[in-house]
C-alpha cells in the first residue's frame, strides 16, 4: 500500500471512529454558535467576543472616504461588529443622492449596470453599500445589516410579498461575503408586522444558510419575546434602551427594568432552547436620558461601561456600544438631527467610552471562555440594588466581580478551582490591573476597591487559581 492510500485509509477510519465535521462555509472567518449555545465562535473554534458599534446611518450619510475613516477608527479601538441600516427610510437616498429603491417599493432595488465609482451612471446605492462592506472586510470587521428599519413596516410601507422579494435580493447579493450578520427588525416590537419579520427571517435563512440572523427589538424589549423558537433566529438580542430608572414607567411595556440591563440577559439566559444573548442597544454615550428632552442630563462613559460589564457578567456573549453623534453620523450641516447631538461624528468617534470598550473585550478574552457562567452566589451576604449591585461571573479557574460604585463587598471563596487564589483590581477606564495579594480559597473575604465609593468609580475584582 502506497503512502497516499495509507493517508486516505487513516482519514476514513478517523471519520468512522470520531465523526467528520464539515468545514465552515467561510473557513476560519465563519461565525458560529458555540456547542453550549451560549457564545459565538469563529470557524476555527476560537471565541468571538462581539464588540459592536452602532453606525446606523453609515451607508446613507458617509462618503467612501469618510466611511474608511470611520471603519479604520473602529478597528483600531477594538470593535469587530458594525450595526448598520440598509434602508432607514423607504424610499431613501445616500450622500451621493443615489436612490435605494424604485417608487418606494423595496422589492425593486434601484440598480445600474456596472460598478465604477468614477461614473455616477454606473455606480448606484447598492454599489456604495458593497464598497463599504468590502472596506469593512479588509479591516476584519463584520457588518450586522438591518434590511429595513422597523418603522417602515409598522407604517405599512413593506408587505409580505415585497419583503420576500427584497430578502431574496439581499441574500443572493451578500451570501458569499464572509463578514455579514443579519439584524432583522430594527427598533420594533416583533408583534408589529410579525408576518413581515418572519418572512424576512425565513427568506434570508432559506437563501443564505451560512450567516447568523437575529432580531433587533424596540427599547425595553427582547427578541426572545417573539422569536425564541423561530428556526431562522440564531441568537437573542435585547434593546435595554435609554431611560433612567424613574423614566421607565410605561404601562404598555411588559418589562420595567430601568437601567438594570442585566435583568434582560438574566431572563434570556434561563430560556429554552438555549441561545446566545446580547444587549444590542443600551443607552448611548452623550444622548439625553430618556432620548427626546434635550435638556435632560446625558449618559456618560461611566454609564456605557456599566451597561457593558453588567450585561456581559450576567451571561451576554458580547456588547454593543453607541454614541449619539456617531450612530446618526451627525454633521453640523444637518438640518434636523435627532436627540440634540453636540459633536460631529468625526470628533465623537474619540469619545471616552468608545476608547474604553476594548478593555471589556480584552478582559473576557484573557480567560478561559466557553466555560464561563454567571454566578451571583460569588457575592456573599445581601447584594445591593440599582447602582450598588455587584455582578459576578466565573469559569473553572477564574472569577470576575464588577462594582459600579467602588463600594466594599464580600466574596464567597471556593467557587473556582485551586487551594489558593490571587486577586487583582482591573480598571475599566484604562484596562490596567493592580495586584492585591494571594489568599486561601475558602471562606468569605471582604474587598475594598480603590478610591472612595461614588457612581462611576467602577472596578472589576479578578480572582484566579494559583
Amino acid at each position: 500500500m502506497n503512502i497516499k492510500s495509507k493517508i486516505f485509509l487513516l482519514v476514513v477510519v478517523s471519520c468512522l471512529a470520531f465523526g467528520c465535521k464539515e468545514k465552515p462555509h467561510f473557513g476560519d472567518k465563519s461565525l458560529l454558535v458555540s456547542e453550549n449555545g451560549r457564545y459565538l465562535t469563529t470557524g476555527d473554534g476560537k471565541p468571538f467576543f462581539w464588540l459592536g458599534d452602532t453606525g446606523w446611518l453609515l451607508f446613507s450619510r458617509l462618503t467612501r472616504e469618510e466611511s474608511n475613516t470611520y471603519l479604520e477608527d473602529r478597528k483600531q479601538k477594538g470593535f469587530n461588529v458594525i450595526q448598520v441600516m440598509l434602508l432607514h427610510d423607504v424610499p431613501s437616498r445616500n450622500v451621493y443622492l443615489d436612490s435605494s429603491v424604485v417608487h418606494a417599493d423595496v422589492s425593486k432595488p434601484m440598480l445600474t449596470p456596472g460598478n465604477n465609482p468614477k461614473d455616477s451612471l454606473a455606480y448606484d446605492y447598492w454599489d456604495h453599500v458593497d464598497y463599504i462592506v468590502d472596506q469593512a472586510a479588509e479591516k476584519g470587521l463584520y457588518m450586522a445589516l438591518v434590511p429595513v428599519w422597523g418603522t417602515n413596516v409598522k407604517n405599512k410601507k413593506v408587505n409580505k410579498t415585497q419583503a420576500k422579494a427584497y430578502s431574496e435580493f439581499l441574500a443572493k447579493r451578500y451570501k458569499d461575503k464572509w463578514n455579514i450578520i443579519w439584524l432583522n427588525g430594527g427598533d420594533i416590537k416583533g408583534s408589529d408586522g410579525a408576518d413581515v419579520w418572519n418572512t424576512i427571517g425565513e427568506t434570508l435563512r432559506a437563501n443564505d444558510p451560512n450567516h447568523l440572523i437575529t432580531f433587533h427589538p424596540r427599547g425595553r424589549t427582547a427578541s426572545s419575546q417573539w422569536f425564541q423558537n423561530a428556526k431562522w433566529c440564531d441568537f437573542d438580542m435585547v434593546q435595554s434602551g435609554h431611560r433612567r430608572y424613574d423614566q421607565d414607567t410605561s404601562k404598555n411595556e411588559k418589562l420595567h427594568y430601568g437601567e438594570d440591563n442585566w435583568k434582560y440577559i438574566e431572563a434570556d439566559y434561563k430560556l429554552k432552547p438555549t441561545k446566545p444573548t446580547i444587549d444590542g442597544e443600551p443607552s448611548y454615550e452623550d444622548i439625553p436620558q430618556g432620548l427626546h428632552d434635550t435638556t435632560q442630563p446625558r449618559w456618560t462613559d461611566s454609564d456605557v461601561r456599566r451597561y457593558g460589564y453588567w450585561s456581559v457578567f450576567a451571561g451576554a456573549f458580547g456588547y454593543t456600544y453607541g454614541h449619539n453623534s456617531v450612530m446618526q453620523m451627525y454633521k453640523k450641516t444637518d438640518l434636523k438631527p435627532a436627540y440634540g447631538p453636540k459633536d460631529q461624528w468625526i470628533t465623537a468617534i474619540n469619545a471616552p467610552g468608545a476608547k474604553q470598550m476594548q478593555y471589556l473585550k480584552d478582559l473576557m478574552l484573557s480567560h478561559s471562555y466557553f466555560d464561563r457562567v454567571p454566578d451571583q452566589t460569588l457575592v456573599a451576604g445581601k447584594n445591593g440594588e440599582k447602582y450598588d449591585r455587584i455582578l459576578a461571573t466565573r469559569g473553572e479557574e477564574f472569577a470576575l466581580l464588577y462594582t459600579y460604585t467602588g463600594r466594599n463587598f464580600s466574596v464567597q471563596l471556593g467557587k473556582i478551582d485551586g487551594d489558593e487564589v490571587k486577586a487583582s483590581w482591573f480598571d475599566p477606564r484604562t484596562g490596567k490591573s493592580t495586584k492585591i495579594g494571594e489568599f486561601e480559597n475558602k471562606g468569605i473575604k471582604e474587598f475594598n476597591p480603590p478610591g472612595e465609593p461614588a457612581n462611576g468609580n467602577d472596578w472589576v475584582l479578578v480572582l484566579e487559581e494559583i
